[in-house]
């Protein structure tokens, strides 16, 4: 069976401001639970590789544009939590580490969330439409987290101050390495791209918009972005691929 293209992640780095949250009782549950659950499936596809001569979660759940146009659309899904080698899941899971801790904390459990899920979706489905190629690996919502760390800097310069700019050209700049790096052969830029478009648009419409009540003290800082913004912002960018990739299976897209 191909694993290939594989989708290596950014070697990213946290560049956000410190986090808001001064409770000590704070932890970043979402970013802890991918982790173990990714890394659980991985052991999973080692056991079933070792045992019955197969992959079979990669074989079940993979990225093959044939299957999901005969009807298992869950492959959209599911190639996010999948990986093709020790190094692959040891990079991706490095990366999910280092950006999602700081970025759960601004963003909230629930939204990043919705950027991890919704940056996978995304990225696969933009694969799918562009990329004959069976593929799998976290590095779709990897791209999306990266996506939603700068439109993050960029929405709150003010409220960051002068340091958001230099993070911001961080974030920029890794970004477009990536995908340069992405242009190799065997790698799964598309979805790369896709994963960063879809984390950029619901961050856009979705993320923090902080606005400091006493000027210079990030601990008085507080979200304005109201609930509702978020989850029709959800909704549309879960519908706007999910039809991207309907036009693919009934034939519309080629």
């Amino acid at each position: 069976m191909s694993y290939s293209p594989y989708d290596y992640p950014p070697p990213a780095r946290e560049t956000a401001p410190a986090g808001i949250s001064g409770s000590s009782a704070w932890r970043p549950v979402v970013t802890q639970a991918l982790l173990v659950i990714t890394i659980a499936i991985y052991v999973l596809q080692m056991l079933t590789q070792y045992t019955l001569g197969t992959d079979l979660p990669a074989a079940l759940g993979m990225k093959v544009n044939a299957l999901i146009i005969n009807g298992q659309f869950y492959r959209l899904i599911t190639p996010m939590f999948l990986h093709a080698s020790l190094l692959h899941i040891g990079f991706n899971m490095y990366a999910l580490f280092v950006l999602g801790v700081g970025l759960e904390r601004f963003y909230g459990h629930g939204r990043f969330l919705a950027i991890y899920l919704l940056s996978g979706f995304a990225g696969n489905v933009l694969s799918f439409l562009m990329s004959s190629a069976p593929s799998l690996g976290a590095s779709t919502a990897i791209f999306g987290l990266l996506g939603a760390q700068g439109v993050l800097l960029y929405h709150n310069r003010e409220t960051f101050g002068p340091a958001a700019r230099r993070s911001l050209m961080n974030v920029v700049t890794i970004a477009l390495i990536n995908l340069v790096i992405g242009l190799s052969p065997g790698i799964d830029n598309w979805g790369h791209l896709g994963g960063l478009i879809g984390g950029v648009l619901f961050a856009w419409f979705a993320g923090p918009l902080y606005a400091p009540r006493v000027p210079g003290y990030m601990s008085s800082i507080q979200d304005e972005r109201e609930t509702g913004e978020v989850v029709r912002a959800g909704i549309l960018v879960a519908l706007l691929f999910a039809g991207l990739a309907a036009l693919k299976v009934f034939g519309f897209l080629r």
